[in-house]
Protein backbone atom coordinates (compact mmCIF):
# COMPACT_ATOMS: atom_id res chain seq x y z
CA UNK A 1 0.00 0.00 0.00
CA UNK A 2 1.11 3.53 -0.99
CA UNK A 3 2.31 5.50 2.08
CA UNK A 4 1.40 9.42 1.25
CA UNK A 5 2.93 12.13 2.99
CA UNK A 6 1.17 15.31 3.26
CA UNK A 7 4.46 18.09 4.04
CA UNK A 8 3.35 21.50 4.91
CA UNK A 9 6.34 23.54 5.15
CA UNK A 10 7.16 26.27 7.80
CA UNK A 11 10.26 28.36 8.39
CA UNK A 12 12.05 25.89 10.75
CA UNK A 13 9.62 23.22 11.06
CA UNK A 14 7.10 21.21 8.73
CA UNK A 15 3.71 19.61 9.57
CA UNK A 16 3.05 15.85 8.23
CA UNK A 17 0.21 14.07 7.69
CA UNK A 18 0.77 10.44 6.63
CA UNK A 19 -1.47 8.45 4.91
CA UNK A 20 -2.36 4.95 3.48
CA UNK A 21 -5.90 6.12 1.95
CA UNK A 22 -7.93 8.82 1.58
CA UNK A 23 -10.50 9.68 4.23
CA UNK A 24 -14.25 8.79 4.15
CA UNK A 25 -14.69 12.30 6.15
CA UNK A 26 -11.45 14.31 5.93
CA UNK A 27 -12.86 16.99 7.90
CA UNK A 28 -13.71 14.42 10.59
CA UNK A 29 -10.38 12.86 10.03
CA UNK A 30 -8.55 16.26 10.85
CA UNK A 31 -9.67 16.18 14.74
CA UNK A 32 -8.61 12.06 15.48
CA UNK A 33 -5.75 12.05 13.17
CA UNK A 34 -2.07 12.16 14.49
CA UNK A 35 -0.39 14.79 12.93
CA UNK A 36 3.81 15.08 13.23
CA UNK A 37 5.89 17.70 13.67
CA UNK A 38 9.62 17.94 12.78
CA UNK A 39 12.12 20.64 13.51
CA UNK A 40 14.30 21.75 10.64
CA UNK A 41 17.36 19.90 11.97
CA UNK A 42 19.39 16.50 11.48
CA UNK A 43 16.99 14.86 14.19
CA UNK A 44 13.95 16.30 12.60
CA UNK A 45 14.90 15.36 8.81
CA UNK A 46 15.40 11.78 10.59
CA UNK A 47 12.40 11.51 12.23
CA UNK A 48 10.90 12.56 8.88
CA UNK A 49 12.40 9.59 6.75
CA UNK A 50 11.76 7.56 9.35
CA UNK A 51 8.05 7.61 8.43
CA UNK A 52 9.31 5.67 5.35
CA UNK A 53 7.23 7.74 3.16
CA UNK A 54 6.69 6.51 -1.06
CA UNK A 55 5.84 10.41 -1.74
CA UNK A 56 5.47 13.56 -0.45
CA UNK A 57 3.24 16.06 -2.19
CA UNK A 58 4.33 19.97 -0.87
CA UNK A 59 3.89 23.11 -1.74
CA UNK A 60 6.77 25.50 -3.96
CA UNK A 61 7.44 27.46 -0.99
CA UNK A 62 10.08 29.13 -2.73
CA UNK A 63 13.98 28.38 -2.83
CA UNK A 64 14.78 28.39 0.82
CA UNK A 65 12.36 26.67 2.76
CA UNK A 66 11.23 23.44 0.97
CA UNK A 67 14.50 22.88 -0.58
CA UNK A 68 16.03 21.64 2.61
CA UNK A 69 13.16 19.00 3.13
CA UNK A 70 12.59 18.21 -0.75
CA UNK A 71 16.12 17.45 -1.30
CA UNK A 72 16.62 15.10 1.43
CA UNK A 73 13.34 13.06 0.46
CA UNK A 74 14.69 12.83 -3.05
CA UNK A 75 17.91 11.66 -1.39
CA UNK A 76 16.57 9.21 0.47
CA UNK A 77 13.87 7.79 -2.91
CA UNK A 78 11.15 9.41 -2.10
CA UNK A 79 8.61 10.87 -4.45
CA UNK A 80 8.34 14.49 -4.51
CA UNK A 81 4.96 16.02 -6.03
CA UNK A 82 4.45 19.81 -5.90
CA UNK A 83 1.14 20.96 -5.61
CA UNK A 84 0.10 25.29 -6.48
CA UNK A 85 -0.90 27.13 -3.64
CA UNK A 86 -4.15 28.47 -5.48
CA UNK A 87 -5.20 25.01 -6.30
CA UNK A 88 -4.51 23.79 -2.80
CA UNK A 89 -6.62 26.74 -1.50
CA UNK A 90 -9.07 25.86 -3.44
CA UNK A 91 -9.58 21.82 -2.91
CA UNK A 92 -8.99 22.08 1.00
CA UNK A 93 -11.78 24.74 0.80
CA UNK A 94 -14.47 23.32 -1.28
CA UNK A 95 -13.83 19.90 -1.69
CA UNK A 96 -12.67 19.06 1.85
CA UNK A 97 -14.67 21.74 3.51
CA UNK A 98 -11.97 21.86 6.11
CA UNK A 99 -11.60 23.95 9.15
CA UNK A 100 -10.00 27.73 9.02
CA UNK A 101 -6.17 27.25 7.63
CA UNK A 102 -3.59 25.94 9.40
CA UNK A 103 -0.49 23.69 9.34
CA UNK A 104 -2.52 20.21 9.82
CA UNK A 105 -5.17 20.93 7.89
CA UNK A 106 -2.91 21.82 5.15
CA UNK A 107 -0.51 18.51 5.03
CA UNK A 108 -4.09 16.78 5.08
CA UNK A 109 -5.38 18.66 2.25
CA UNK A 110 -1.75 17.21 0.23
CA UNK A 111 -2.17 14.09 1.32
CA UNK A 112 -5.88 14.14 -0.03
CA UNK A 113 -4.99 15.68 -3.25
CA UNK A 114 -2.77 12.89 -4.01
CA UNK A 115 -5.75 10.46 -4.06
CA UNK A 116 -7.99 12.52 -5.80
CA UNK A 117 -5.53 13.72 -8.63
CA UNK A 118 -2.14 11.40 -8.59
CA UNK A 119 -3.29 10.30 -12.34
CA UNK A 120 -3.60 13.65 -13.59
CA UNK A 121 -0.28 15.15 -13.85
CA UNK A 122 -1.20 18.64 -14.49
CA UNK A 123 -2.66 19.04 -11.10
CA UNK A 124 0.47 19.15 -10.41
CA UNK A 125 3.48 21.53 -10.35
CA UNK A 126 5.95 20.69 -12.89
CA UNK A 127 8.79 19.74 -11.82
CA UNK A 128 12.16 21.03 -13.35
CA UNK A 129 15.79 19.24 -13.83
CA UNK A 130 18.21 20.53 -11.70
CA UNK A 131 19.75 22.70 -14.37
CA UNK A 132 16.88 24.67 -14.72
CA UNK A 133 16.51 25.06 -11.09
CA UNK A 134 19.69 26.50 -10.67
CA UNK A 135 18.95 29.03 -13.46
CA UNK A 136 16.04 29.72 -11.54
CA UNK A 137 18.01 30.45 -8.24
CA UNK A 138 20.37 32.48 -9.84
CA UNK A 139 17.89 34.89 -11.37
CA UNK A 140 16.03 35.66 -8.18
CA UNK A 141 19.85 36.13 -6.81
CA UNK A 142 20.03 38.77 -8.76
CA UNK A 143 16.92 40.14 -8.44
CA UNK A 144 17.38 40.21 -4.94
CA UNK A 145 21.30 42.28 -5.38
CA UNK A 146 19.04 44.37 -7.61
CA UNK A 147 16.83 45.34 -4.83
CA UNK A 148 19.34 45.43 -2.11
CA UNK A 149 21.55 48.24 -4.71
CA UNK A 150 19.42 50.72 -5.04
CA UNK A 151 18.39 51.93 -1.48
CA UNK A 152 22.41 52.10 -0.87
CA UNK A 153 23.12 53.86 -4.55
CA UNK A 154 20.45 56.36 -3.33
CA UNK A 155 21.90 56.69 0.26
CA UNK A 156 25.03 57.69 -1.55
CA UNK A 157 23.97 60.12 -3.54
CA UNK A 158 22.37 62.02 -1.01
CA UNK A 159 25.89 62.24 0.85
CA UNK A 160 27.64 62.97 -2.41
CA UNK A 161 25.31 66.17 -2.97
CA UNK A 162 27.10 68.09 -0.51
CA UNK A 163 30.86 66.20 -0.08
CA UNK A 164 31.75 65.64 -3.51
CA UNK A 165 28.22 66.66 -5.59
CA UNK A 166 30.87 67.00 -9.23
CA UNK A 167 29.77 63.05 -9.24
CA UNK A 168 27.18 62.63 -7.22
CA UNK A 169 24.39 61.99 -10.46
CA UNK A 170 27.58 59.74 -12.13
CA UNK A 171 25.62 56.51 -13.56
CA UNK A 172 28.95 54.24 -12.91
CA UNK A 173 28.08 50.59 -14.31
CA UNK A 174 30.49 47.37 -15.17
CA UNK A 175 31.51 46.59 -18.34
CA UNK A 176 31.93 43.62 -19.79
CA UNK A 177 35.44 43.10 -16.95
CA UNK A 178 35.10 41.66 -14.02
CA UNK A 179 36.34 45.06 -12.28
CA UNK A 180 33.66 46.89 -9.99
CA UNK A 181 32.25 49.92 -11.64
CA UNK A 182 34.86 52.87 -11.81
CA UNK A 183 32.95 55.80 -9.21
CA UNK A 184 32.11 52.70 -6.54
CA UNK A 185 35.56 51.52 -6.64
CA UNK A 186 37.25 54.27 -6.78
CA UNK A 187 35.26 55.77 -3.55
CA UNK A 188 35.75 52.43 -2.00
CA UNK A 189 39.69 53.48 -2.94
CA UNK A 190 39.50 49.61 -5.02
CA UNK A 191 40.29 50.97 -8.64
CA UNK A 192 42.60 54.58 -9.78
CA UNK A 193 41.12 57.27 -11.41
CA UNK A 194 42.87 60.46 -12.32
CA UNK A 195 39.62 61.47 -13.71
CA UNK A 196 37.87 61.67 -10.07
CA UNK A 197 41.46 62.63 -8.49
CA UNK A 198 41.36 66.00 -10.46
CA UNK A 199 37.61 66.16 -9.70
CA UNK A 200 38.03 65.85 -5.97
CA UNK A 201 40.77 67.95 -6.14
CA UNK A 202 38.83 71.22 -6.80
CA UNK A 203 35.60 70.14 -5.55
CA UNK A 204 33.06 72.95 -3.51
CA UNK A 205 31.86 69.92 -1.47
CA UNK A 206 32.90 69.19 1.92
CA UNK A 207 35.20 65.93 1.92
CA UNK A 208 33.62 62.42 1.11
CA UNK A 209 32.95 60.53 4.21
CA UNK A 210 34.06 57.35 5.96
CA UNK A 211 30.05 56.34 5.91
CA UNK A 212 30.38 56.89 1.71
CA UNK A 213 33.18 54.90 1.80
CA UNK A 214 31.70 51.95 3.46
CA UNK A 215 28.99 51.68 1.41
CA UNK A 216 30.95 51.99 -1.97
CA UNK A 217 32.87 49.02 -1.04
CA UNK A 218 29.66 47.12 0.23
CA UNK A 219 28.07 48.00 -3.58
CA UNK A 220 31.76 46.70 -4.85
CA UNK A 221 30.86 43.00 -3.16
CA UNK A 222 27.88 43.15 -4.25
CA UNK A 223 28.85 44.20 -7.81
CA UNK A 224 31.40 40.99 -8.08
CA UNK A 225 28.49 38.55 -6.45
CA UNK A 226 26.45 39.69 -9.23
CA UNK A 227 29.36 39.03 -11.56
CA UNK A 228 30.09 35.79 -10.72
CA UNK A 229 26.16 34.54 -11.34
CA UNK A 230 26.13 35.90 -14.86
CA UNK A 231 29.42 34.03 -14.98
CA UNK A 232 27.58 30.78 -13.98
CA UNK A 233 24.15 31.91 -15.62
CA UNK A 234 26.00 32.14 -19.12
CA UNK A 235 28.13 28.44 -18.45
CA UNK A 236 24.62 27.28 -17.65
CA UNK A 237 23.03 28.70 -20.64
CA UNK A 238 25.51 27.18 -23.49
CA UNK A 239 23.94 23.56 -22.78
CA UNK A 240 22.77 21.91 -26.07
CA UNK A 241 19.28 21.66 -25.12
CA UNK A 242 19.09 25.36 -25.01
CA UNK A 243 20.13 26.25 -28.17
CA UNK A 244 16.75 26.43 -29.90
CA UNK A 245 15.50 28.41 -27.51
CA UNK A 246 18.34 30.94 -27.43
CA UNK A 247 17.92 31.33 -31.53
CA UNK A 248 14.98 32.36 -30.95
CA UNK A 249 15.13 35.08 -27.76
CA UNK A 250 18.10 36.27 -30.43
CA UNK A 251 15.32 37.24 -32.79
CA UNK A 252 13.59 39.12 -29.90
CA UNK A 253 16.36 41.00 -28.94
CA UNK A 254 16.09 39.59 -25.19
CA UNK A 255 19.11 40.92 -22.95
CA UNK A 256 20.74 37.88 -20.99
CA UNK A 257 19.25 38.46 -18.01
CA UNK A 258 15.45 38.14 -19.44
CA UNK A 259 16.89 35.15 -21.49
CA UNK A 260 17.86 33.56 -18.20
CA UNK A 261 14.54 34.42 -16.58
CA UNK A 262 12.00 33.24 -19.84
CA UNK A 263 14.47 29.87 -19.86
CA UNK A 264 13.69 29.01 -16.21
CA UNK A 265 9.98 29.75 -16.60
CA UNK A 266 9.44 27.55 -19.95
CA UNK A 267 11.69 24.82 -20.37
CA UNK A 268 10.91 22.57 -21.49
CA UNK A 269 8.67 23.34 -23.93
CA UNK A 270 7.19 20.08 -24.54
CA UNK A 271 5.67 20.48 -20.54
CA UNK A 272 2.91 22.48 -22.33
CA UNK A 273 1.82 20.85 -25.06
CA UNK A 274 -1.25 17.95 -25.41
CA UNK A 275 -0.41 14.10 -25.10
CA UNK A 276 0.56 13.95 -28.54
CA UNK A 277 3.23 16.40 -28.62
CA UNK A 278 1.46 19.44 -30.13
CA UNK A 279 0.35 22.38 -29.18
CA UNK A 280 -3.21 21.46 -27.59
CA UNK A 281 -6.44 23.52 -29.21
CA UNK A 282 -9.95 22.47 -27.86
CA UNK A 283 -13.21 23.48 -29.42
CA UNK A 284 -15.59 24.39 -27.31
CA UNK A 285 -19.11 26.44 -27.51
CA UNK A 286 -18.65 30.14 -26.95
CA UNK A 287 -20.27 31.13 -23.79
CA UNK A 288 -22.16 34.33 -25.20
CA UNK A 289 -21.71 33.70 -28.77
CA UNK A 290 -23.20 30.03 -28.39
CA UNK A 291 -21.07 29.32 -31.95
CA UNK A 292 -18.52 26.64 -31.68
CA UNK A 293 -14.76 28.31 -30.49
CA UNK A 294 -11.43 27.40 -30.64
CA UNK A 295 -9.51 27.24 -26.87
CA UNK A 296 -6.05 27.34 -27.37
CA UNK A 297 -4.91 25.74 -24.03
CA UNK A 298 -1.24 25.38 -24.59
CA UNK A 299 -0.97 28.92 -25.63
CA UNK A 300 -2.97 29.69 -22.88
CA UNK A 301 -1.16 27.97 -20.10
CA UNK A 302 2.47 29.20 -21.97
CA UNK A 303 1.18 33.28 -21.17
CA UNK A 304 0.89 31.95 -17.66
CA UNK A 305 4.13 31.01 -16.78
CA UNK A 306 5.00 34.31 -18.08
CA UNK A 307 2.82 36.21 -16.20
CA UNK A 308 0.80 37.66 -18.91
CA UNK A 309 -2.32 35.66 -19.40
CA UNK A 310 -5.33 38.13 -18.20
CA UNK A 311 -8.08 36.29 -16.12
CA UNK A 312 -12.23 37.75 -16.93
CA UNK A 313 -13.92 38.83 -13.89
CA UNK A 314 -17.71 39.72 -14.73
CA UNK A 315 -20.39 40.64 -12.31
CA UNK A 316 -23.63 41.70 -13.45
CA UNK A 317 -22.62 44.47 -16.26
CA UNK A 318 -19.40 44.71 -15.17
CA UNK A 319 -16.56 42.74 -16.74
CA UNK A 320 -12.72 43.42 -16.56
CA UNK A 321 -9.73 42.07 -17.25
CA UNK A 322 -6.58 41.33 -15.24
CA UNK A 323 -3.69 39.54 -15.14
CA UNK A 324 -3.04 37.16 -12.12
CA UNK A 325 -0.35 34.52 -11.48
CA UNK A 326 2.50 33.67 -12.77
CA UNK A 327 5.33 35.18 -12.26
CA UNK A 328 6.01 38.76 -11.26
CA UNK A 329 9.65 39.01 -12.15
CA UNK A 330 9.20 38.00 -15.63
CA UNK A 331 6.70 40.11 -15.86
CA UNK A 332 8.01 43.28 -14.94
CA UNK A 333 11.24 42.15 -17.41
CA UNK A 334 9.25 41.99 -20.13
CA UNK A 335 7.61 45.45 -19.23
CA UNK A 336 11.13 46.73 -18.95
CA UNK A 337 11.94 44.67 -23.01
CA UNK A 338 9.10 46.76 -24.25
CA UNK A 339 10.29 49.89 -22.92
CA UNK A 340 13.59 49.68 -23.47
CA UNK A 341 13.57 47.42 -27.38
CA UNK A 342 10.04 48.48 -28.77
CA UNK A 343 8.95 51.59 -27.75
CA UNK A 344 12.16 53.37 -28.45
CA UNK A 345 12.13 54.04 -32.11
CA UNK A 346 16.26 54.37 -32.24
CA UNK A 347 17.03 50.98 -30.75
CA UNK A 348 13.65 49.48 -31.59
CA UNK A 349 14.57 45.68 -33.41
CA UNK A 350 15.70 45.65 -37.00
CA UNK A 351 13.47 42.71 -38.32
CA UNK A 352 9.57 41.81 -38.26
CA UNK A 353 9.09 40.96 -34.65
CA UNK A 354 10.29 44.34 -34.16
CA UNK A 355 8.81 46.11 -36.90
CA UNK A 356 4.90 44.73 -35.88
CA UNK A 357 5.47 45.02 -32.54
CA UNK A 358 6.87 48.96 -32.71
CA UNK A 359 3.68 49.49 -35.22
CA UNK A 360 1.40 48.29 -32.55
CA UNK A 361 2.44 49.97 -29.98
CA UNK A 362 2.87 53.28 -31.89
CA UNK A 363 -0.47 53.07 -32.83
CA UNK A 364 -2.09 52.44 -29.27
CA UNK A 365 -0.53 55.20 -27.83
CA UNK A 366 -1.67 57.52 -30.99
CA UNK A 367 -5.05 56.51 -30.04
CA UNK A 368 -4.43 57.43 -26.62
CA UNK A 369 -4.45 54.73 -24.08
CA UNK A 370 -2.87 55.00 -21.10
CA UNK A 371 0.96 53.76 -21.69
CA UNK A 372 1.75 51.83 -19.54
CA UNK A 373 -0.84 49.46 -20.18
CA UNK A 374 -0.01 49.59 -23.65
CA UNK A 375 3.52 48.32 -22.65
CA UNK A 376 1.65 45.75 -21.17
CA UNK A 377 -0.67 44.36 -24.52
CA UNK A 378 2.51 44.58 -26.20
CA UNK A 379 4.42 42.16 -24.13
CA UNK A 380 1.11 40.32 -24.03
CA UNK A 381 0.87 40.00 -27.73
CA UNK A 382 5.08 40.01 -28.05
CA UNK A 383 4.96 36.56 -25.60
CA UNK A 384 2.06 34.94 -28.05
CA UNK A 385 4.20 35.86 -30.70
CA UNK A 386 6.97 34.06 -29.03
CA UNK A 387 5.06 30.82 -28.51
CA UNK A 388 4.66 30.14 -32.30
CA UNK A 389 8.18 31.04 -33.29
CA UNK A 390 8.95 28.46 -30.23
CA UNK A 391 6.93 26.24 -31.64
CA UNK A 392 8.09 25.91 -34.82
CA UNK A 393 11.62 25.63 -33.79
CA UNK A 394 11.02 23.29 -31.77
CA UNK A 395 7.84 20.81 -32.67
Amino acid sequence: MTRILGLDISKSSVSACLLLEKPNSPRQFYYECQFHRFSANSQGIKELLALNPDIAIIEPTGTNYSKLWGTHLARAGVEVRLVGHKELRSYRQHHLALPDKDDDADSLALACYYFDYHQDLRRFVQVRDLTIVRIRELVLRLSHLNRVQSPIINRIRQDLAWQFPEVALVRSRRNDSDLVPLLWGWLAQERKSKKYDLLYQNTAGLGISDTVRYHAARLCNLQREESAIEHELHELLTDARFQPYLEVFHRFGFGKRLVAIVISQIYPLSGFMGEDGKPEVKIRQGRNSKKPTKRHLSLRRFQKALGVAPSLEASGDIRKAKVVGGSDLCRKSLWQWVFTRIEPKRSRLKNEIGKSLGEKLDTEKEAGRPVKLVRMKIAAIAIRLLFRELVKALI
